[in-house]
């Protein structure tokens, strides 16, 4: 009679863990900034920014923004932030170029790099302008920074005052007419009302740099 056989116990392999959305690891280095840049790329293409959107398009998983994002309010924050930093570099590489001496000439190099950056990036302008995306007292950054382009505008405008190039000696109405007429154009821009004005796009900027001229040659002495 043949010797029975016994059939070996069947080992199972340990089953791999599977990776859920909050444990699948990502290689980022900074995701933070990733996260940021990819909220810039919805704004910019005009597509609703959330934090789980941002995470899609910059290829992590939907759990891990929230450990730099908390909500979406916050990631806003960040975004505009970082366009307004963007803004002031164009601020300031216009201003380095500037007349050092002639402070009219650097609030001219002011407010056109103001709209000339406002219509090259119209979704990242309208997030830092409005309140209409994130609660804007909420980040003290970008109230700071605000606050330094204001008094920057205040010490061109007092420095040609005390050069006696102004007409008016009322600072403070001065520098919001500039601050209207510059925000204004930008807005006009933003909103589309130039066409009905008769002004096509490619004249937009000209028109900008002659209205700017415009209102220097109303406040400034002759």
């Amino acid at each position: 009679m043949p010797a029975r056989q016994t059939s070996k116990p069947r080992i199972s392999k340990p089953r791999a863990r599977r990776q859920t959305p909050e444990t699948r690891p990502y290689h980022h280095g900074d995701l933070r900034r990733v996260l940021i840049d990819a909220a810039l790329q919805l704004a910019a293409e005009g597509a609703e920014v959330s934090v789980r959107e941002a995470a899609r398009r910059a290829a992590v998983s939907p759990g891990a923004p929230f450990r730099h994002f908390p909500n979406r309010d916050a990631l806003m924050a960040a975004v505009a932030e970082e366009a307004q930093r963007r803004f002031r570099v164009e601020i300031e590489a216009a201003l380095a170029e500037a007349s050092s001496i002639d402070p009219l000439a650097r609030f001219r190099a002011f407010g056109i790099a103001y709209v000339r950056w406002a219509m090259h990036n119209p979704a990242h302008f309208e997030i830092i302008s409005t309140g209409r995306y994130f609660a804007y007292g909420s980040s003290a950054e970008l109230i700071r920074d605000n606050a330094e382009l204001v008094a920057l505008s205040e010490r061109m405008l007092a420095e040609a005052a005390s050069q006696g190039l102004l007409r008016s000696p009322d600072l403070k109405r001065t520098l919001i007419a500039g601050r209207a007429l510059i925000y204004g154009f930008a807005r006009m821009n933003l909103d589309g009302h130039f066409p009905r004005w008769g002004v096509e796009e490619g004249e937009i900027e000209r028109m900008a740099e002659g209205v700017i001229d415009l209102f220097i040659a109303g406040i400034a002495k002759g």
